[in-house]
């Protein structure tokens, strides 16, 4: 999912109307039960919208929080903890007598019966059916790549990535005071989307800012972090001029973008990449992580109804599958196209789907005709470290900005769209006290204390080892992968020993 949070109301909806037949419990004058599978920001939104309708609401989730998850790569970084972008859906909803919340998973459907089964063996019936199970990572059919490079989608995730990028700084001290020498500390992140560009900006900051005076054998300013984008360009679904004012932005940040560099293999400690001419190179990397792909829940093909080849329920304005006007399927599981566009997987859809589900519902209870979806599109935004963003704004006017402003503003639509005044009130505490202090307090290792491929590295020889004298190691030369950008033009980077 693309990091832009903003939502508003659907501002020159379409007045398009559809008469549908009316739902079951509305021709028998009973109060409808609407299930609503998934607790992301379609679900939660369409369930707080029905909160306030005469109708019985249950949401089932495998997990019992919600999970704010453009803030997930500052789990994973260490900036702020799980629990200030995570909040228990029961406490959401503890003063909404009419929401009711299961920990449990949808396994199968029966459209006929209107019934759902759980994991847990039990059935649910419904009137209304809002399917929200988002999105998970794709490996393009190369699952076993997953346990090499995790993703980020989830709480989990974030803490093993926590875990891995921290323990490579940890076991190259331990193995310097040891030996003499380290594994080069490369960072490669493939893909370079939102999520990639925001991982590899928030990395080179905890390595040249946050921790450069916490190591006494190795200089953690001397980490490589490289993007590997198999695509011409990062940040392909914004604008070009926002695409270079990133690279402008991640090169002065030490962060090296290779597009045009396709990862055909991963494996303990190295990736495999190949360029246009197919010529691959083997690049040593203590830490891999995965931000190239997504594919839909599986609960969208579990339906029986027509998806793409992403997984992505086909479904019309009103977001129903053909045919059957009482599900609604919202968010990144939804393909809904408007304009001869398909609607973007992100949050801001996902948020105004949620809401337009919920209208339709209330619509049939007062027996009007439905109408169609619009996507309201206020802007896209991705932060790139410590006061570099790039942001598309499309409403209340257009701009593109890069930069502080860029920055400043991702940070404010991102406090106001946290869920509850305590997650905004301790973020913003953390933020500030990170900002002035270059201090990050949720740096803890939990779990497992070994590294995927740190033993399969091949080390450093004398190129890594620190001079008699104590100064710093020297970088080796490395290859080409890929396509790297030209940044020739641009002015050399802030010494890494200076805040940026």
């Amino acid at each position: 999912m693309a990091h832009e949070t903003a939502s508003a109301p659907q501002a020159n909806a379409p007045k398009t109307a559809a008469r549908v037949t009316p739902n079951a419990a509305v021709r028998e004058g009973r109060r409808p039960r609407v299930l609503i599978l998934g607790a992301g920001f379609a679900g939660l939104h369409a369930a707080q919208a029905l909160a306030k309708h005469p109708v019985d609401v249950t949401i089932v989730d495998r997990r019992n929080h919600h999970t704010f998850q453009p803030l997930l790569y500052q789990v994973a970084l260490a900036v702020l903890s799980p629990a200030n972008i995570a909040q228990p859906i029961r406490t959401i909803f503890r003063n909404k007598p009419n929401v009711e919340v299961l920990m449990d998973e949808a396994t199968s459907f029966d459209l006929e019966a209107h019934s759902v089964q759980l994991r847990s063996g039990a059935t649910l019936n419904y009137d209304y059916l809002i399917v929200a199970t988002g999105s998970t990572h794709s490996y393009f059919g190369h699952d076993e790549w997953a346990r090499l490079a995790p993703g980020l989608k989830s709480v989990e995730d974030a803490t093993e990535i926590r875990r891995r990028v921290l323990l490579a700084f940890e076991l190259a001290e331990r193995q310097m005071v040891e030996t003499g020498s380290h594994p080069p500390l490369n960072f490669v992140i493939i893909g370079g989307g939102p999520t990639g560009v925001e991982l590899a900006g928030a990395i080179s900051d905890i390595a040249r800012l946050y921790m450069k005076r916490d190591f006494r054998h190795i200089d953690p300013a001397m980490a490589r972090v490289m993007i590997l984008e198999g695509g011409p360009r990062i940040l392909p679904s914004y604008p070009e001029d926002l695409s270079q004012k990133a690279v402008e932005q991640l090169h002065n940040i030490h962060v090296e973008v290779h597009t045009n560099a396709r990862v055909t293999e991963i494996q303990p400690g190295y990736v495999i990449a190949a360029n246009n001419q197919n010529n691959d190179e083997k690049i040593e990397a203590v830490v891999t992580l995965w931000a190239a792909g997504v594919q839909a829940s599986s609960l969208g093909k579990l339906l029986g109804v027509e998806t793409d080849k992403r997984g992505c329920v086909l479904v019309n304005l009103q977001l129903n599958p053909p045919g059957h006007p009482e599900i609604f399927v919202c968010g990144d599981l939804a393909h809904v196209e408007e304009n001869g566009h398909q609607v973007p997987g992100v949050a801001q859809p996902a948020m105004q789907m949620g809401d337009h589900a919920a209208r339709m519902i209330a619509q049939d209870l007062d027996h009007k005709p439905r109408t169609n979806f619009h996507y309201f599109d206020k802007g896209d935004m991705a932060t790139i470290g410590r006061k570099h963003a790039v942001a598309k704004v499309e409403w209340p006017f257009k701009a593109h900005w890069g930069g502080i402003p860029a920055w400043a503003t991702w940070l404010v639509v991102h406090i106001f769209f946290l869920i509850g005044f305590r997650n905004r009130l301790s973020v913003l505490f953390e933020w500030a006290y990170t900002y002035f202090t270059f201090s990050r307090g949720a740096r803890l290792i939990t779990g497992d204390h070994t590294l995927v491929g740190w033993n399969a590295q091949q080390g450093v020889a004398a190129e890594l080892r620190h001079t008699p004298d104590g100064s710093a190691p020297i970088r080796p030369p490395v290859g080409v992968i890929g396509h790297p950008i030209d940044v020739s033009h641009l002015p050399e980077p802030a010494s890494s020993k200076q805040p940026a």
